[in-house]
């Protein structure tokens, strides 16, 4: 396996004035160069760390009155860029008053301090930044402008640098939502958000994945794939993702019954030894883009055919993918709602996937309800576990999604065709292989640990007898996070009924799983004011 990224240049600046209604106001050519503190001011200050956690946005806390800003002529929410050393970070700036800092000091965020890492007697320096050439790419998105292959890396590898800000984050977003990203843009996206991170390669080929386009709580199919199609002897070595607004992410899940956090040269550990792994994919640096997009996506609800596309197939080709099953599930509260929505992103994937060098086989499911019981990392462990051991109480619809899945990229790699390749996929699984194989995995990641549970349920009973008539997705996953999932592991929420199901007055609908009685009182108020959770149609 080897590892390698591209360098940061950017490509010429566009000519702004092409860019559309007010594009020139991002013009370098008038901007005024940055000054530093150091230079200009003679003022340095002493990092102080505040630990307010800010996620992936740098932010620097000065006094009002401070020296810094009176000679730069900072205010608040400005954009400027801090220096240590010869570490440097765009970051916002907020005024604070002097009862939190001193006057020689500037207060750090955790995401600011940990890219600047200043010793105990560093100086910080500051300077304004310069103008992005990004920004004028990005309003001219707005104003209905194609974006090109070198447009489009620019402003990825901006991201990466963090020198936006959420708006300007969200700017990008909005401008690509909807239908606005054409194929070809989706693919420049694509092959940018791969170029800004990391990329691996494997000795051998094929190189199996598999994902789902989410939107499904508790669909931990990847959990009981790898282990089926490694057990075959093929290689998957899987890369996933944390939860960001979901109760919990296929990381979050494996994390509860072995380490995922592991380096480069540990994952190739593990992966000579098994065949495959399991492990986040931002331990190791792939389309690191993706997961700065995806948390201002999700903070604004967007959806955006394109930007899924080139956030999935990016990971696929950095991870060194060759062939790929994808589940899309179908679903009035999962992300993709509908055949046509679904049949237009089976089009990208395929086109796309096969213009990056993959072979793609596309699954559409069943996304009308959660899957298995759990919702949550331990709860989500759970079910996993069971389908793999074989247990006569394991869900059901999870193990079937899985097999169905396992078998359609056991199809795609050429270990089998058609019904051949289902069998396979359900030999494997209950002949004990993949349960064998899971273990292994586990075993090479650093050893299998015993799941724990929450100390504190609650059920939530029906209100009445009748017959369940839906499953709000989206609803359920929410109430489930305000039980503390996934920072919780052992939080979330554990579903007793399937849409169809009868029920009668008093029954549990599902139950509340939380480490302390103020988290199942905080879900719970949600709970209460979304009685339709689970809908039931009344008996008459």
């Amino acid at each position: 396996m080897s590892e390698s990224a591209k360098g940061n240049a950017h490509p010429a600046a566009a000519d702004a004035s092409s860019h559309g209604v007010g594009a020139d106001a991002n013009s370098a050519t008038d901007a005024p160069l940055p000054r530093s503190s150091d230079d200009s001011s003679g003022h340095s200050l002493r990092a102080r760390r505040l630990g307010i956690h800010t996620h992936e946005q740098p932010v620097v806390y000065l006094r009002k009155d401070s020296p810094v800003c009176r000679a730069e002529g900072f205010e608040a929410r400005n954009r400027i860029d801090v220096h240590v050393d010869d570490r440097t970070v765009t970051a916002t700036l907020n005024m604070v008053s002097d009862a939190l800092l001193k006057i020689d000091e500037v207060g750090l965020s955790e995401a600011a301090w940990e890219r600047l890492m200043p010793e105990p007697d560093s100086k910080i320096r500051f300077s304004h930044p310069l103008p992005l050439d990004s920004m004028g790419w990005i309003r001219a998105k707005m104003y209905g402008r194609s974006l090109d292959g070198g447009q489009l890396d620019g402003i990825m590898r901006d991201v990466v640098a963090r020198r936006f800000s959420d708006v300007e984050l969200a700017a990008f977003v909005a401008a690509c939502a909807g239908s606005r990203l054409d194929r070809h843009e989706t693919l420049g996206l694509t092959r940018a958000m791969v170029d800004v991170g990391s990329r691996l390669s494997w000795n051998k080929s094929p190189i199996a994945d598999k994902h789902s386009v989410g939107g499904l709580p508790g669909n931990r199919t990847t959990m009981i794939v790898v282990p089926i199609v490694t057990a075959l002897g093929f290689m998957m070595p899987k890369t996933s993702s944390r939860a960001i607004t979901s109760p919990s992410g296929t990381a979050d899940t494996m994390e509860t019954l072995a380490p995922v956090a592991l380096s480069l040269d540990a994952m190739r550990r593990v992966v000579d030894r098994e065949g495959g792994c399991i492990v986040w994919g931002g331990a190791v640096g792939l389309s690191p883009a993706d997961d700065l997009l995806i948390r201002i996506e999700r903070a604004l609800d967007v959806d955006s055919i394109g930007q899924l596309v080139a956030s999935v197939l990016s990971k696929k080709v950095a991870a060194g993918a060759t062939h790929c099953v994808f589940d899309i599930p179908i679903g009035r509260t999962a992300k993709v709602r509908d055949r046509a929505a679904a049949a237009t992103v089976v089009s990208y994937l395929e086109q796309i996937g096969e213009a990056l060098g993959l072979r793609v086989r596309c699954v559409i499911t069943d996304g009308s309800q959660p899957v298995g019981r759990g919702i949550g990392p331990a709860l989500e462990a759970r079910d996993v576990l069971a389908v793999l051991r074989g247990e006569r109480d394991a869900p059901m619809d999870l193990r079937g999604r899985a097999q169905t899945l396992a078998a359609g990229l056991l199809e795609t790699i050429g270990a089998a065709r058609g019904r051949a390749a289902a069998t396979l996929a359900e030999e494997t699984l209950a002949s004990g292989r993949a349960w064998a194989k899971f273990q292994a995995l586990c075993d090479a990641q650093g050893g299998m640990r015993e799941l724990k549970f929450a100390a504190h349920t609650h059920d939530v009973v029906s209100h009445c007898s009748g017959r369940v008539r839906a499953i709000d997705n989206r609803l359920l996953s929410r109430a489930a996070k305000l039980a503390g999932a996934p920072h919780a592991a052992a939080a979330g929420a554990l579903l007793h009924v399937r849409i169809g199901d009868a029920v009668h007055a008093g029954e549990p609908l599902f139950s509340l799983h939380a480490d302390t009685r103020g988290e199942i009182a905080y879900a719970l108020d949600f709970v209460d004011r979304h009685p339709d959770i689970v809908a039931i149609e009344q008996d008459v």
